[in-house]
């Protein structure tokens, strides 16, 4: 096993630095972005997504989705996966809450992070636990960021 196996996230709905279109918004409804993976390292039990706005006007910025379970062979995310499991975002609901910046707050940066995991997530916890809880089982790890400003 190389020290870094290229573990990679993308998406054919977002481009890494581009706007993020209006459709994966609160504005626009919701819909949630397709998520690619390769790359994945021996050993990994599951990947976990993460996306992030670190630009939120709060102490932590703002989580948009945590998302659990994802076999370790997964190429693409499917929520109908038999264990993937859907956490808290930042507002406190189970679902992909897409970018809803303050009007005239500058530019966002949205960022889609991929995990493979050396054991399993149990639950499904908020961004902070995850991150306090399994930093140590983080064999590798990838992100894009798209942009949003309203």
């Amino acid at each position: 096993m190389a020290l870094f196996d290229k573990l990679a996230v993308s998406s054919p709905d977002i481009q890494n630095l581009e706007r993020i279109a209006d459709r994966f918004t609160a504005d626009g409804g919701h819909t949630i972005p397709r998520l690619e993976f390769s790359g994945v390292p021996d050993g990994t039990v599951e990947l976990a997504v993460v996306v992030h706005d670190p630009d939120a006007p709060l102490p932590q910025g703002f989580t948009h989705w945590t998302v659990y379970g994802i076999p370790a062979d997964a190429t693409a995310l499917d929520l109908e996966d038999d264990g993937v499991r859907i956490g808290m975002n930042g507002a406190g609901a189970t679902i992909w809450y897409g970018p809803e910046p303050p009007h005239g707050h500058g530019i966002h940066h949205y960022y889609f992070w991929v995990y493979a995991l050396g054991r399993a997530v149990e639950g499904t916890p908020t961004r902070e636990q995850f991150l306090a809880e399994y930093s140590d089982s983080i064999l590798e790890q990838a992100r894009f960021v798209g942009t949003f400003s309203r």
